[in-house]
C-alpha cells in the first residue's frame, strides 16, 4: 500500500504540474516519490518480483499523468463523428508504456551498480530517451519536461541558452538531489548534511530563476524593422465543412475576412494550416494555373506590397516507378502521387514558394516504421476526413523572403512548433519572425489548443524571435520575443488579428548549440554503459581464475 501511494503521490504531481492549468513548481519534486517507490522495493521489499512491481507501479502513474495531460486528444472524431478512441489510447498507452522503460532500466542499472551511478544514469537516459522522442517517427515530445514553464516565461528567459531540453535537464537534476537528501537524511539523520543540501537545491532552483528575470528585465534586442501582419482565422469545422463546401466558397470567405479586417498597410496575410482548398488538394505542377492561387493574386493586387501566407493541401505527380519518393502512392499502374501538408507564399508576378511540414504526426500524417508496423497493423492511419496516407516531407527548412520589405518568416506548420532544436534550422535559413499556421480545432474545446499555444513562447524565447500565429477556430496570437503573448483572439470566434511584428536578426547561444546539454547525455548515457560493461566482464573474469 505504501509503494502504490508513493506511485499515486508521483502521478498527481506530474499532472498537476503541467500548462496551461497547473502550477510547475511541483515538477522539482514530482518524481521524488518514484524514486522512493523504486528504492523501497529494490532494498527492503519482500516481493519475489520486484522488476515486475517497479514496472507496474511506474506504468500506471505515467499512465495516470499522460490520462490528465493529453486526455483532450478524445476530442478528435472519425468521419461518422464517433470519438476517435485510438487517437487517444495509442498515444497513451505507447507513451506510458516507453518512460515505463526508461525507468526500468534506471532500476536494473541502479541494482547493479549502486545508487550514486544509478542516479546519474537515472539523468542521462531520461535526457536521452525526451531527445530520442524528439527525432522518431513515433515522435510525441509533449510531456517533455522542459515543456512544463511554458505559461511563466519570465523565470525560463534562460532557455534562450539552453533552451526546453535545459529545463529538462534542470528538473531531473532537482529531482534527483531531492531524492538524494531524503535519502541521506532517512540513513543517517545527519541535521548539517540536511541544511547543506537543502540550500544547494534552493541554489540550484532560484538561481536560473533569477538569471532569468535579470535577462528579462535587461532584454534590449533592437530590431531590424517592422512589419504589419494580419492573422486571419477563419473558423472552419475541419470535420465537416471543410470538406462538404465548396473550395471557391472557402476561399472567397477567406478573403472577405482579410478585405473586411485591413485597416491600413497590411505587409503579411497569414492564414491557418490547410486553409484551402477544402476536399482535395492542389497540384504543385499547377500553381500557376491553379483558380484558387490566382484569386489570392488577384486579391493581392488592390494591397500592392503585401504578401499572402497560407497553409494548404498539396500534391505532386510522378510518371516514373523507377525515381519515386519514399511516401508516394499509385494512382494507377502509370500514375503516382505524394501529397503534402504545405505552406505557401503568394505573390503577384511571382512563383508561388512553397514548403513541406518536416515534422507529422504519428497515426495521422505518418505511418510509423509502415515496412515493419503495417504487417501487424494493417491500415492503422487514423481517418479524420482528407487523406489517409503518409505524408511528403522537405529534408530542410525552408524561410520565406520577398521583395517589399526586410520581412523573411518561418511558414512553422501546427505540430513543428513543439520541437526547439527543430525550430532553430528556420532561424539558421535567415527568418527573422515565426509564423505558425496551425489548426486546433480537431479537439474541440480542450487543453490541446492552449497547450500549443503555450508551447509556442518557448519558440519565441529560444530563437528571440516574435510570434505570428494564424489558427483555424483560435486562439491566433501575437507572441514578442520575450515569450509574452501581447494579443490573442477567443476560440470559436470567426474574426482577424492585427499585430505589428517586431523583426530581429541575431541567434542565440540555443539556435547556435541546439540541444546541447541531451548530446552530453546521450554521451554520458554511452559511458555509463561501458562502465558497467567493463566491471562486468572484470568480475566475470575474476570468478573464473577463482
Amino acid at each position: 500500500m505504501k509503494y502504490l501511494l508513493l506511485t499515486l503521490i508521483s502521478a498527481m504531481l506530474l499532472s498537476v504540474s503541467w500548462p496551461t492549468y497547473g502550477v510547475p513548481f511541483f515538477i522539482f519534486f514530482a518524481l521524488v516519490p518514484l524514486l522512493m517507490m523504486e528504492h523501497g522495493i529494490s532494498k527492503f521489499s519482500q516481493y519475489k518480483r520486484k522488476s515486475w512491481m517497479v514496472f507496474g507501479l511506474s506504468y500506471l502513474c505515467f499512465i495516470i499523468w499522460n490520462i490528465v495531460t493529453t486526455g483532450w486528444l478524445y476530442g478528435s472524431k472519425n468521419p461518422d463523428g464517433s470519438h476517435s478512441l485510438l487517437a487517444v489510447l495509442f498515444p497513451v498507452l505507447i507513451n506510458s508504456l516507453l518512460y515505463s522503460l526508461v525507468f526500468q532500466c534506471y532500476h536494473w542499472y541502479k541494482n547493479a551498480q549502486g545508487t550514486y551511478w544509478g542516479l546519474a544514469f537515472f539523468v542521462a537516459i531520461w535526457m536521452s530517451f525526451e531527445k530520442f522522442h524528439l527525432n522518431w517517427e513515433l515522435t510525441w515530445p509533449w510531456l517533455n519536461l522542459g515543456n512544463v514553464f511554458s505559461d511563466y516565461p519570465k523565470i525560463i528567459q534562460w532557455y534562450d541558452t539552453l533552451g526546453a531540453t535545459g529545463g529538462s535537464f534542470w528538473i531531473l537534476l532537482i529531482n534527483v538531489l531531492i531524492f538524494y537528501t531524503v535519502r541521506i537524511w532517512e540513513a543517517g539523520r545527519k541535521r548539517k548534511s540536511l541544511i547543506i543540501n537543502s540550500l544547494i537545491i534552493v541554489l540550484l532552483i532560484g538561481f536560473p530563476m533569477i538569471i532569468s528575470l535579470v535577462k528579462y528585465n535587461q532584454f534590449n534586442e533592437k530590431p531590424i524593422g517592422e512589419v504589419n501582419v494580419l492573422m486571419l482565422q477563419p473558423d472552419l469545422n475541419p470535420y465537416g465543412e471543410k470538406y462538404s463546401k465548396d473550395s471557391i466558397t472557402i476561399l472567397k470567405e477567406l478573403l472577405a475576412l482579410a478585405e473586411n479586417n485591413s485597416k491600413g498597410k497590411i505587409d503579411y496575410y497569414i492564414a491557418p494550416e490547410t486553409a484551402i482548398p477544402g476536399r482535395g488538394s492542389i497540384s504543385e505542377t499547377a500553381f500557376e494555373k491553379s483558380e484558387l492561387l490566382n484569386n489570392v493574386k488577384s486579391f493581392l493586387t488592390k494591397y500592392p506590397g503585401s504578401v499572402f501566407a497560407t497553409g494548404i493541401s498539396s500534391h505532386r505527380y510522378f510518371l516514373d516507378k523507377n525515381n519515386l519518393p519514399k511516401d508516394a502512392y499509385a494512382l494507377n499502374d502509370r500514375v503516382w502521387v505524394e501529397s503534402y501538408n504545405s505552406a505557401v507564399q503568394i505573390i503577384p508576378n511571382h512563383k508561388v514558394a512553397v514548403y513541406h511540414k518536416g515534422k507529422l504526426v504519428p497515426g495521422v500524417e505518418i505511418f510509423p516504421y509502415m515496412n515493419v508496423l503495417k504487417p501487424l497493423l494493417g491500415d492503422a492511419m487514423l481517418n479524420l476526413g482528407g487523406t489517409v496516407a503518409s505524408l511528403g516531407t522537405d529534408k530542410e527548412r525552408t524561410a520565406f523572403s520577398n521583395p517589399f520589405n526586410k520581412g523573411k518568416f518561418a511558414p512553422i506548420i501546427c505540430y513543428e512548433s513543439i520541437y526547439g532544436e527543430f525550430t532553430t534550422e528556420y532561424v539558421k535559413k535567415g527568418a527573422n519572425f515565426l509564423a505558425i499556421m496551425t489548426n486546433d480545432s480537431w479537439w474541440g474545446v480542450t487543453e490541446g489548443h492552449k497547450q500549443l499555444l503555450s508551447y509556442a513562447k518557448l519558440r519565441a524565447i529560444e530563437t528571440r524571435r516574435e510570434i505570428a500565429r494564424a489558427a483555424n477556430s483560435g486562439i491566433s496570437a501575437h507572441i514578442n520575443a520575450k515569450g509574452e503573448i501581447l494579443e490573442d483572439t477567443f476560440y470559436g470566434d470567426k474574426t482577424a488579428l492585427f499585430a505589428k511584428i517586431n523583426l530581429y536578426d541575431g541567434e542565440t547561444f540555443y539556435v547556435r548549440s541546439g540541444d546541447f546539454l541531451s548530446r552530453i547525455s546521450m554521451f554520458s548515457l554511452g559511458f555509463l554503459l561501458f562502465y558497467f560493461l567493463i566491471k562486468w566482464f572484470q568480475a566475470k573474469t575474476q570468478k573464473k581464475k577463482n
